[in-house]
Parts: C-alpha cells; sequence; structure tokens
C-alpha cells in the first residue's frame, strides 16, 4: 500500500483507540461563578455565530480529520452526511495525499457528493504552496481551506517534514492570493500569544489554536515509531486548549479564535466560547459519534448539543455569546499559575460583569 495511504488508516485508527484514554483538562481548572438569577428565557438565547466569514447557527463545527483511502472515504462519507442533516460546518482531512495521488480523490469528495449545500473546507500543511491550496480547494469543491502548523507532530513522524522555515511566507501567499477563507490551525500543541502575533502579521485573520488535552498526534506518531526510537517525553509537550485561549486574549479583536482539542462536553464548549473564541472545533467526538452509533442516533447526539449550550447559557445569564463573554469566569491551580507566570490578567476575567 502507498505510504502516506496506509498512513491516513494507521492515524484514523490510533485517534479512535486513543479516544478510549481519560485525559486531564484544563476545563477543569475554570469554574463560573453562579448568580442565583439568569433573568432571561432560554427560548431567547441565540447560539449563532460566524466564522471565516460564514454565519453558523450553532457555536461548534467538525475539524478536519482525515481522507485518502478507502477506510477514510467511509468515514468522510459519514461525517458529511452528519454535517448536513445537522448543518454544521465541517473539513475533510489533509489533501496532500490528493496531490500526489488521483486514485484518492473520492475519499475527499465523497464530502461534497453528501453534502452539496454544506459549508466544506478543505485541508493542506503549511509547507504547502498557494498552487496547491488552489488545488487542494478545487478538488472538493471547497469554500475555504484550513492550514494546519503542525511542527511538533512532523518532529516526531519518522517521515516527517524537517523544514520549517517557509511556513510564514506560505501563509502569508495563501491568506493575501487564494480568494477564499483561510483558517490557520495547530493540530493539538496549542498557540501562544507569540505565534497568534506572527500570525497577525502575515495577515491571518482565523485561527484555530487546538491545544494539547485531545487527540495526541505525538502519542499517535510514537506508537508508530520502532520501540528503541520512541520520543515519549514528547507526549505531553505542548500549550493546553485553555492555555492557549487565554494565550489569545490580547488579539481577540483582531482575530477570529476557535477553541479545539479535547472538547469532552457542551459545558468545555461554553467554557471555550466565554473566553472568547467564535466556535468550538471538533475531531474526536464527532469521530466517536459516527464510529459508535448509527446515524439517526449521531444527528440526535448533535442537536442535544445544541439544546445543551442554550441551557447552560440560560443558567449563566447569556443571551448570546456577546454576553456569555461578559461573564465572571474563575482560573485556578495550574492555569492560574500559567496566568501569573506569563502576566495574563485572570482577575479580569473573574470581574467582567463589574467592569
Amino acid at each position: 500500500m502507498n505510504i502516506d495511504i496506509n498512513r491516513k488508516d494507521e492515524h484514523l485508527n490510533l485517534a479512535l483507540e486513543f479516544q478510549k484514554i481519560k485525559r486531564q483538562s484544563d476545563f477543569d481548572n475554570m469554574d463560573f461563578i453562579h448568580d442565583v438569577f439568569p433573568n432571561i428565557d432560554m427560548k431567547d438565547v441565540d447560539i449563532s455565530t460566524s466564522i471565516a466569514g460564514f454565519k453558523l447557527d450553532h457555536p461548534f463545527h467538525m475539524n478536519g480529520m482525515t481522507g485518502g483511502s478507502e477506510l477514510t472515504k467511509s468515514y468522510n462519507e459519514k461525517f458529511a452526511i452528519l454535517a448536513r442533516e445537522t448543518n454544521t460546518f465541517m473539513a475533510v482531512g489533509s489533501l496532500s495525499v490528493a496531490l500526489k495521488d488521483k486514485s484518492t480523490h473520492d475519499s475527499f469528495k465523497i464530502a461534497r457528493k453528501q453534502n452539496p449545500h454544506g459549508i466544506i473546507f478543505a485541508n493542506l500543511g503549511a509547507d504547502k504552496t498557494l498552487e496547491d491550496a488552489k488545488k487542494a480547494c478545487e478538488i472538493i469543491g471547497a469554500d475555504g481551506i484550513q492550514i494546519h502548523v503542525n511542527a511538533a507532530q512532523e518532529i516526531i513522524m519518522t517521515e516527517g517534514e524537517r523544514e520549517f522555515s517557509k511556513w510564514l511566507d506560505n501563509i502569508s501567499d495563501i491568506v493575501d492570493n487564494l480568494g477564499l477563507p483561510v483558517i490557520i490551525k495547530e493540530v493539538g500543541f496549542g498557540m501562544s500569544r507569540n505565534a497568534i502575533r506572527q500570525l497577525k502579521e502575515v495577515g491571518a485573520k482565523t485561527v484555530d489554536i487546538s491545544g494539547k488535552g485531545g487527540t495526541s498526534f505525538a502519542m499517535i506518531e510514537n506508537s508508530r515509531r520502532d520501540e528503541d526510537d520512541k520520543l515519549s517525553f514528547l507526549n505531553d509537550y505542548g500549550n493546553s486548549t485553555v492555555v492557549s485561549l487565554l494565550e489569545s486574549q490580547q488579539y481577540m479583536d483582531d482575530i477570529e479564535i476557535i477553541s479545539s482539542s479535547g472538547i469532552r462536553n457542551s459545558y468545555d464548549i461554553v467554557k471555550s466560547l466565554s473566553l472568547g473564541a467564535k466556535s468550538v472545533a471538533m475531531a474526536g467526538r464527532f469521530l466517536k459519534l459516527v464510529n459508535d452509533l448509527p446515524m439517526e442516533e449521531a444527528i440526535d447526539k448533535v442537536n442535544n448539543w445544541k439544546s445543551q449550550i442554550k441551557s447552560i447559557m440560560t443558567l449563566l445569564g447569556a443571551k448570546n455569546l456577546d454576553e456569555l463573554r461578559k461573564v465572571d469566569i474563575i482560573v485556578k491551580n495550574e492555569v492560574k499559575n500559567w496566568c501569573e507566570i506569563r502576566n495574563i490578567d485572570y482577575k479580569k476575567l473573574a470581574n467582567r460583569r463589574n467592569i
């Protein structure tokens, strides 16, 4: 089997296996301050948002996961049906293999076939050129593209990339000249304020900070290495999703921030949104849904997430996402320590309704 295609199947199977692992989450180091009187009715809560120029009726979407083989084609078909039936924005996995091998195109095109009117983004790595991005979007009739930055994964991957000096130049060229919306995303190692600043400087408008805490590509790539050559000490490398959101605070007015990785439930979604995320992207949760449940039940689950988000926002007295970003929230323990060391004003977050 083609090594790229084989890797796609390995990644998918390992991602499913690692979904069984319960990991500590910095979302548990966040608490909302309970106010007794919500003073609103649930029917008046609006959970709509906008991201990358698109209006979404709910503030979560499906992150790019897979494609490139017959196995992954079957998953992309399920993802597309689920996205279509729940009106959910989705992305496919990296099309790098499709740039080299036309026989893999159908494993990506199936998404548009099953979801002809939905919002679908292509996906490529930051090592790719503007022409590569145009071709990837053309292959699936994409509405935009995710450009993933995954230096940590590449370093751990035996056959991974080792040249990163042109990544920001490539991103700048794609953002300026693709003619479609572009999302720059990490793959689960998080971002710092320095990374957000650099992306702002090259013109990025939408950034997915994707912190550690969810599917670990460090663990996945280490699982593919020989036993005596593992870099297991990097399995917990990176900044958590919560920390990455806090690192992004000073750029929230300039750049749309997407929260992703390690989102376990609707409460984590609301916590992300309260820290300024415009939307919350998930991969593992959607993968587990389509793998474990019949489609009708998976659809019901996604629609239930929407209802749960409304319920939590009602409890917090927030009629919309703007009001949710004014709700008082406490950060504690390791996250508080991080804020103190990095001079992030966590006390302001705890007193927003008094400001």
